[in-house]
């Protein structure tokens, strides 16, 4: 399904988002990890960036409403792309859906450049009945919230960090506390 803008005030949370990750998203070269229809895109050059997500309606409207900048899906950027290639690497309310997530951020880990972070949203666990009310109702999206594998705290994510190869360098919570912002940088060789 095409980035899961369904809900009402799903483009208002959005815009929240990519504005909470405004101040991290550095001068090298970016990978904006479920990107949906590209809305980062328009933060970030377009020579620094690439898209990636599993849904291949949403690339094609992501290339449509941003043609100077690289978008692939998740099997296309497999094929093609290395270790140690990006500086940042943003996921927006991405980290809930996947399965494993200490399995992702260690994949993520290998793409990074020496020094480089990630720059993730995710929204708060004590939300979890107030996403899914608003997802019924039709104010958020109602698939995004069916969606949700875990929703994960401040402590759950230092100890999936950790077990990854990351330490928080930034956390803050957004949105009246509704959402969470991470910063993650890598630690050791």
């Amino acid at each position: 399904m095409a980035d899961q803008l369904t809900g009402l005030l799903s483009p208002f949370l959005r815009s929240r988002r990519t504005a909470a990750v405004a101040p991290f998203l550095g001068q090298g070269p970016l990978l904006d990890i479920g990107c949906g229809t590209g809305a980062l895109a328009r933060d970030v050059d377009s020579t620094r960036y690439l898209g990636v997500d599993q849904d291949e309606e949403s690339i094609s409207i992501a290339k449509n409403l941003f043609p100077a900048h690289r978008f692939l899906t998740l099997p296309e950027f497999a094929q093609s792309h290395n270790e140690n290639q990006f500086e940042r690497i943003v996921g927006l309310a991405v980290i809930e859906h996947v399965e494993d997530p200490q399995k992702w951020l260690t994949w993520l880990r290998t793409l990074l450049k020496p020094g480089g972070q990630i720059v993730l949203t995710t929204p708060h666990p004590s939300i979890r009945g107030v996403h899914e009310f608003g997802g019924h109702i039709g104010l958020f999206s109602r698939e995004g919230a069916m969606e949700h594998r875990e929703l994960i705290n401040r402590d759950r994510m230092i100890q999936l960090a950790e077990t990854s190869g990351f330490r928080v360098r930034h956390f803050r919570r957004f949105l009246s506390g509704c959402n969470q912002l991470f910063v993650l940088e890598a630690t050791g060789g």
